[in-house]
């Protein structure tokens, strides 16, 4: 049977060819030019006529990319926002197949925290036809909402519940189109007046039921966010483990623990030989507690806002995220430095 026409109209290859698939937010790039890049690498590697597929309102990018992968793709390139890097990389899980992140958009936060090259997008579309493959890990989340219905959905960078996803919510989304990440500054100024710790059950895989009055509680995949701040040093997105962040801050003081700690401590001391030996001798605090497992289960006292990957996905009672290791393979520039991932 042929397969089903993509949406602008295109087939999957029939002559047996190899295609590569090209998933984009039309808001988030220059289209032309974008598909004009694609068509030239793919002529230059010797592969098919790629297939072109634009995410829209009610598709944020996971059901094109299983309809590319239907179509026969053999790579798939992604070129949006963080949501849309999110939505494609669902739609691609367990499929094999290499996805190519062209960076787009202002957050790029998978992109960084795998250190490729943000400002050469040649590089990151031609790696799609011959870089190397690299499989990482990929988040998956459970939420059930207040009305007793679930949802599942993939992260690949972290999601949360409590404060950090109140702060996605109240923020303007004009802004954040127009300045992007920094407009979560306006969320936190809405947000934090009212901010009140909330009370949860969690239990991260291997460790032991805790109950606590908190802010947030995060879960990771990667660690790094933008301006260069380290939330978790230590996170890998290869290393099969979920990473879990909660703040439960006692004050103003308390948040100013909060604040060091990820500024100052992660982000600048652990650079150094110094540094470490500095928060080695420190005395530890409760404002922001780790743990590392492969999932996580919350249940909150009262449904809160979450978040998955920088976007607000509505409130929940109870989330369950787990790490589905070595799930999606990504296309890197060869040569490409992968250790330290």
């Amino acid at each position: 049977m042929a397969p089903a026409p993509g949406p602008d109209g295109e087939t999957g290859s029939v002559d047996g060819s190899r295609r590569a698939a090209l998933v984009y937010n039309p808001t988030k790039v220059d289209a032309a030019s974008l598909r004009a890049a694609v068509v030239a690498h793919s002529e230059a590697a010797g592969w098919g006529e790629p297939l072109f597929y634009e995410t829209r309102i009610e598709d944020l990018g996971d059901g094109v990319t299983r309809q590319a992968l239907a179509d026969g793709a053999a790579a798939v390139l992604v070129a949006g926002g963080d949501g849309t890097v999110r939505a494609v990389s669902e739609g691609m899980s367990g499929s094999g197949v290499p996805l190519a992140i062209v960076p787009s958009g202002t957050g790029n936060l998978l992109a960084r925290n795998l250190k490729l090259p943000l400002d050469h997008r040649d590089a990151m579309i031609s790696a799609a036809f011959g870089g190397d493959r690299v499989p990482i890990d990929i988040g998956w989340v459970t939420l059930r909402r207040p009305d007793g219905s679930r949802e599942e959905h993939a992260f690949v960078v972290m999601g949360g519940i409590g404060l950090d996803a109140a702060m996605i919510a109240n923020t303007n989304p004009q802004l954040k189109k127009s300045v992007g990440w920094v407009a979560y500054i306006d969320g936190a100024a809405r947000s934090l007046p009212s901010a009140k710790p909330f009370r949860v059950m969690y239990q991260v895989a291997g460790h032991k039921l805790h109950s606590a009055k908190v802010q947030s509680v995060l879960f990771a995949n990667c660690g790094s966010l933008p301006a260069g701040l380290e939330l978790i040093p230590e996170a890998s997105v290869a290393d099969g483990a979920l990473d879990v962040v909660v703040f439960q801050p006692k004050g103003a003081f308390g948040w100013l623990f909060v604040w060091r700690r990820v500024a100052w401590d992660n982000s600048v001391l652990r650079r150094f030989r110094a540094g470490r030996r500095v928060l080695s001798l420190r005395t530890k605090d409760n404002a922001v507690r780790y743990f590392v497992g492969t999932g996580i289960e919350i249940g909150a006292s009262e449904a809160r806002f979450v978040q998955l990957d920088g976007d607000e996905f509505g409130e929940a009672v109870q989330v369950a995220a787990r790490v589905d290791p070595g799930a999606l393979v990504i296309a890197v520039p060869p040569g490409h430095a992968t250790t330290s991932l």
